[in-house]
């Protein structure tokens, strides 16, 4: 991956939400989009990465609005910091009002750590 690659802004996960992933008020469940972003932000970690990682922090996680019913959520991922193992990965959440206006809106802001991972689980250099 080259340097100029590794610092884009990248879309990594879109998806429409689902009437099975609401809680009790009829809104998506905040465990629902969480898992997502994670998806989201190792998908960049382990193209960076070129190997297997493992989520080890949510160093920030901001719910702005609602997710709804039909949304299609698109997850926009950046990379903030690359350690010697760890690469800290920054998550952008909009959600575009399918059933409605069309219109898009900011549901959710992240920053995730990611620990790159040899063949035996072990945290090895992100880096060669």
């Amino acid at each position: 991956m080259q340097d100029t690659e590794i610092h884009e802004r990248v879309l990594t996960c879109r998806v429409v939400a689902m009437p099975e992933n609401t809680n009790a008020a009829g809104d998506i469940f905040g465990g629902w989009l969480l898992s997502q972003v994670d998806l989201a932000g190792s998908t960049l970690a382990v193209k960076i990465s070129s190997g297997r990682v493992a989520t080890v922090a949510v160093n920030h996680f901001q719910f702005i609005k609602p997710v709804l019913v039909g949304d299609l959520v698109s997850c926009w991922a950046q990379l903030e910091h690359i350690g010697n193992t760890s690469i800290r990965i920054r998550i952008e959440v909009d959600a575009e009002r399918m059933r409605s206006s069309h219109s898009k809106e900011r549901v959710a802001e992240a920053s995730f750590t990611y620990v790159a991972l040899d063949a035996q689980g072990q945290p090895r250099p992100v880096l060669p």
